[in-house]
């Protein structure tokens, strides 16, 4: 972890003073750089190409344990732990889908107000005749109801609250 944090910063300070600093030895960390890649670390490459892909697959909706199941169903042997701790440090995180959300409930048993497409909206002077609508809107922050208010004299709209 200590050599491949200076083989990181090598570029912004000078690879004597990182060794000094995290007290390594020069030539470990340069033999570090040499060293080949252990076999876990080769397995876990492989295994990460066999992730990326079946990720993919899924249009990035598979958590870890779909990933383990898609991975095992194709014949990689692979825990769960493993192949979160894989995804974890590569950055792949599942979308998850939204739930649908019913804003209007169509079937109670008020009174529904008739549907008047045809009625006369002119107005011959302000404040005689206004229309309303609601409105709902899904932000980050979680729902908000827009309420809108229309003067059909003026034809000018106020949003309430």
């Amino acid at each position: 972890m200590k050599f491949q944090f200076i083989d990181v910063a090598k570029e912004s300070f000078p690879v004597t003073r990182l060794c000094q600093f995290l007290e390594v030895s020069q030539s470990g960390s340069f033999a570090w750089r040499s060293r080949p890649a252990r076999p876990r670390q080769r397995e876990d490459l492989v295994l990460l190409a066999h992730i990326r892909s079946a990720f993919a697959r899924s249009h990035e909706t598979y958590g870890t344990p779909r990933i383990t199941c898609e991975l095992q169903d194709e014949g990689v042997t692979v825990g769960r732990r493993r192949t979160a701790r894989l995804m974890r440090e590569n950055g792949l995180k599942a979308r998850q889908k939204r739930r649908f959300k019913r804003t209007t409930e169509s079937h109670h048993v008020f009174p529904i107000a008739p549907n008047r497409p045809e009625q006369d909206v002119a107005a011959d002077r302000p404040n005689q005749k206004w229309a309303a609508d609601i409105s709902y809107l899904w932000t980050k922050e979680g729902w908000l109801y827009m309420a809108v208010n229309l003067d059909l004299f003026a034809q000018r709209w106020s949003a309430g609250r």
